[in-house]
């Protein structure tokens, strides 16, 4: 009987660690920098198979930034989100449709107000698959016609993502009227409203 149990559970085990492994393959990341990194999360968080999101700092090379260090504009470290989601309820591609609604992706020092090499906007791509998706929907956007200035946001390869201090994470959720009144102050909720006023995630 003993024996019998002791394989039971070895079989149950042998269960889990199947289903974590499972689980840890149908999961992904991607990064965006699309300026203050308080404005392109909450979209992200209202996408259905996004599980969690992370705002942070990526593109540099000093380790363990700081919001103060980033800011400076004295490193190549950008204000950007850290996307984790499950590839069978949504794809890069629809992350990617998602993130140009967020963005100005005519801006190149900068997104709306905020100016500096800390917010300007890139794609951050993991692997080859990710960067041709990536370049392929900026053409896409590009042929569409919506901008009447080029598309100029950058597609580079990721680096070390650091996740920035707990008060900028879900900024949204912990300060909505300082919030609100950022995004409209920046310009960002006007531009939305103009080039996606149908189509805003």
């Amino acid at each position: 009987m003993k024996t019998m149990q002791a394989a039971l559970l070895l079989i149950s085990l042998a269960g889990m660690v199947d289903l974590a492994a499972q689980e840890s393959t149908q999961t992904r990341t991607a990064v965006f920098a699309g300026g203050c990194f308080w404005c392109i999360q909450p979209a992200f968080d209202k996408a259905p198979g996004v599980i969690k999101t992370v705002v942070g700092y990526c593109g540099g090379t000093e380790p363990n930034p700081t919001y103060e260090l980033v800011t400076s504009e004295k490193t190549q470290y950008r204000e950007s989100l850290e996307v984790t989601y499950d590839p069978a309820k949504i794809s890069y591609e629809q992350l990617l449709d998602i993130y140009w609604k967020l963005i100005d992706p005519t801006q190149a020092d900068g997104q709306f107000t905020d100016i500096g090499p800390s917010y300007r906007a890139a794609v951050f791509y993991s692997n080859e698959e990710e960067k041709k998706t990536a370049e392929g929907s900026k053409e896409k956007l590009a042929r569409s016609d919506k901008f009447k200035k080029p598309i100029v946001t950058e597609i580079l390869p990721t680096m070390k993502f650091y996740p920035a201090e707990a008060y900028h994470q879900k900024f949204y959720q912990q300060n909505p009227e300082h919030f609100e009144a950022f995004e409209e102050g920046s310009g960002r909720a006007a531009f939305q409203k103009k080039m996606w006023s149908e189509t805003k995630p």
